[in-house]
């Protein structure tokens, strides 16, 4: 399937914040989050997108959403234009597809981690002083390897440019309180292992992955994207193997291009080539579709 590649997005006016895939507009007492195709990394936009892939990232967050109610409500009110104000109608064809509209939500300023294997910035610190994010693990774990059990590692959340830091549960629950940030770590493995579960009898790892969560009404929710390509990695079952590097489903493969391309976040950031473009797109279709139970 084509798709126009959409990097922007106005319904007659600018978008009242720019993330950097999403555009959200303040419409009242709701929201309107549009994923574009925008991508980053290093956390730099880049100069071109990925068509289609805001697209794929608003089903798979939808579909999450759901799955996991049972454990938390969320933000999602509808993806379908028919729900959404009858002034923005005549936008369907930049909105359709991408666009969450979304109850209204107290932000907190943390990202909730959930990691069942280690890898990225986990195994780094790993190889240094045998933790991550300061939580003691067994020594002579590999690279990849699967944790004895799932952990939760808290990271702050970072504006648009700069780097978000991992930090300890101590200090995450000396910002939000020791009450609230015990919730929030149970809630994060509780989803994560839900998802974790059905992912593997679908042929996928979710390695790790990061949620957002905010108070609605006062109550705790969860918002913005649930286990995207974006905020997770996602490992082929058949091709795993502990010790090295896996290959992913996610937003890793440009990662990996930019490094060999001299890009790691400093200077101007390159242009993604045709090849990787189509290479991102066809990786979060076939694990979108796996998940979703189609052919892949």
């Amino acid at each position: 399937m084509s798709y126009t590649e959409i990097l922007h997005t106005n319904i007659g006016r600018e978008p009242d914040y720019l993330g950097k895939v999403r555009d959200i507009y303040d419409l009242g007492e709701r929201l309107l989050i549009v994923a574009t195709d925008r991508i980053s990394a290093y956390d730099r936009i880049l100069p071109n997108g990925i068509p289609g892939r805001g697209i794929v990232l608003t089903e798979m967050s939808e579909f999450w959403f759901g799955m996991t109610t049972d454990i938390l409500p969320n933000h999602l009110i509808s993806t379908k234009i028919e729900d959404f104000p009858a002034e923005l109608r005549e936008f369907s064809d930049r909105l359709r597809g991408r666009t969450m509209l979304c109850r209204k939500a107290e932000r907190i300023d943390i990202e909730c981690v959930a990691r069942g294997y280690l890898a990225g910035s986990g195994w780094r610190e790993y190889k240094k002083q045998g933790t991550v994010c300061e939580i003691a693990l067994p020594k002579g774990l590999l690279e990849s390897e699967k944790l004895p059990e799932p952990i939760f590692t808290p990271a702050t959340k970072a504006e648009l440019g700069s780097h978000d830091e991992n930090i300890s549960f101590e200090r995450m629950a000396a910002v939000v309180g020791e009450e609230l940030a015990g919730r929030l770590r149970e809630i994060t493995l509780r989803i994560y292992s839900k998802a974790a579960e059905y992912a593997l009898s679908r042929g996928i790892i979710i390695a790790d992955t990061k949620f957002e969560f905010g108070f609605i009404d006062g109550e705790l929710a969860a918002i913005d994207e649930m286990i995207s390509p974006d905020s997770s990695r996602f490992w082929d079952v058949e091709t795993y193997e502990p010790g090295r590097s896996q290959d992913s489903f996610d937003k890793q493969y440009v990662r990996d291009w930019l490094a060999r391309s001299g890009f790691t976040g400093e200077g101007e950031p390159p242009s993604l080539p045709r090849e990787v473009v189509e290479g991102t797109m066809r990786r979060y279709t076939i694990v979108k579709d796996r998940l979703f139970g189609k052919a892949g």
